[in-house]
């Protein structure tokens, strides 16, 4: 049955109960015999082992499970302290405004979510202090899933962020637009989060008075691809008297961040290949397909976009990429080193050091992590990485 198929009931709800089915009487059992004797790490326990198994498949479901019922930019969700973010269409200048025509997406209104330091007010009190420093998070899911909402499993990051250092006891997550593709309904594809990112940006400087150099940019996965593209907007078109920019962030947090959406690091011997033992599927190791989420990411562009873009992989090792690093704030890199992705991330990181140098840029492997590891509280390695940023912070 194709992918369209398993999106339509009766078949989606056959298909997940015999995946279920599959993974919990056989799957399982098999783990859990091997990996008394072998595991793919040999740092991993016998139970760290058989969740990033258990994480894989449920990855490679993602597409057929949706989002879950997590709220979308459509409505604020209950339970959070929620607020609605005002659209920036007058920011909207120079490539973003070409990118955005072809796609046929400007700024909208959108909700974001408050999360705030143990102890303190559930957002914070006007007027901030000129020594207040904010954090602004975006989440991962592959473009396609999660939310900025407390409830999904990306809030465990910007929960642990504000209770790093006392200046910095604010994250306003930005509730961006997901990107879908066939065989759901094409929409919000490139550049719609980045719009998204930008209006959230922008309250916290223009309603919440905040400094542009007192904000820490954050993203992990999916998200720190668009961290990084609000910031290299911000820096190239900083001074601009065509429109009323902010200026950059102060400092830039990048969490297993997805830099390389074309192919151009699948190649004998890298981690896209040997690393599958990762959470991220075989669709990232397989030359014959295209992971989901990049494919709706890209949308009209189509899939070439993605080797020469520098909005879109700013790591792509395409002769025709042209990224520049000169001007980004001060930066701090976290990757595992079980991903799949750990290849793209360490060429950002050559690239980013080539134009900023050694004294901005912080690279943080933690051995035998996966993707996106910070997210998950269980993780033994999450622990001394926090500790790493908290000291970068300081």
């Amino acid at each position: 049955m194709t992918l369209k198929l398993y999106t339509k009931q009766p078949w989606k709800t056959l298909y997940l109960a015999y995946k279920f089915h599959a993974i919990l009487l056989v799957l399982m059992p098999a783990w859990s015999i091997t990996y008394m004797f072998t595991r793919p790490r040999p740092t991993w326990s016998w139970r760290h082992a058989m969740i990033v198994a258990l994480l894989r498949q449920l990855t490679t479901l993602s597409v057929v499970i949706g989002n879950l019922h997590l709220p979308d930019y459509r409505v604020v969700g209950p339970d959070a302290e929620g607020i609605w973010i005002g659209g920036a269409p007058h920011l909207i200048t120079a490539e973003l405004n070409i990118w955005s025509a072809v796609a046929g997406v400007t700024s909208i209104d959108i909700p974001g979510y408050w999360y705030a330091k143990k102890g303190l007010d559930p957002r914070p009190t006007l007027p901030v202090g000129s020594d207040q420093r904010v954090f602004l998070f975006l989440h991962g899911g592959g473009f396609t899933l999660s939310s900025a909402h407390p409830k999904a499993l990306t809030s465990n990051l910007p929960r642990s962020l504000v209770d790093l250092v006392d200046d910095a006891p604010y994250a306003l997550a930005v509730e961006y637009r997901l990107s879908s593709s066939y065989p759901f309904t094409e929409e919000h594809p490139f550049p719609t989060a980045l719009l998204d990112a930008l209006a959230g940006y922008n309250h916290l400087v223009s309603i919440m008075g905040y400094s542009p150099s007192n904000i820490i940019v954050v993203g992990d996965s999916a998200g720190g691809n668009i961290a990084l593209a609000l910031t290299r907007y911000l820096v190239e078109n900083k001074g601009t008297t065509k429109v009323p920019l902010p200026g950059p962030p102060g400092r830039l947090l990048l969490s297993s961040p997805s830099v390389d959406l074309s192919q151009s690091h699948l190649t004998s011997g890298s981690s896209v290949l040997i690393h599958d033992m990762d959470i991220l599927g075989d669709a990232y190791g397989d030359l014959r397909r295209v992971p989901y989420g990049r494919s709706a990411y890209v949308g009209p562009f189509g899939f070439g976009m993605a080797s020469c873009n520098r909005y879109v992989s700013p790591a792509s090792l395409s002769p025709l990429m042209q990224a520049q690093f000169k001007g980004f704030p001060r930066t701090f890199i976290i990757a595992g080193g079980a991903e799949r992705l750990l290849d793209p991330m360490r060429t950002l990181r050559d690239r980013m050091l080539r134009d900023m140098g050694q004294a901005d840029v912080t690279y943080h492997e933690a051995e035998d992590a996966i993707h996106d590891y910070l997210i998950f509280s269980w993780h033994p390695s999450r622990a001394a990485s926090l500790t790493s940023v908290r000291k970068w912070l300081a």
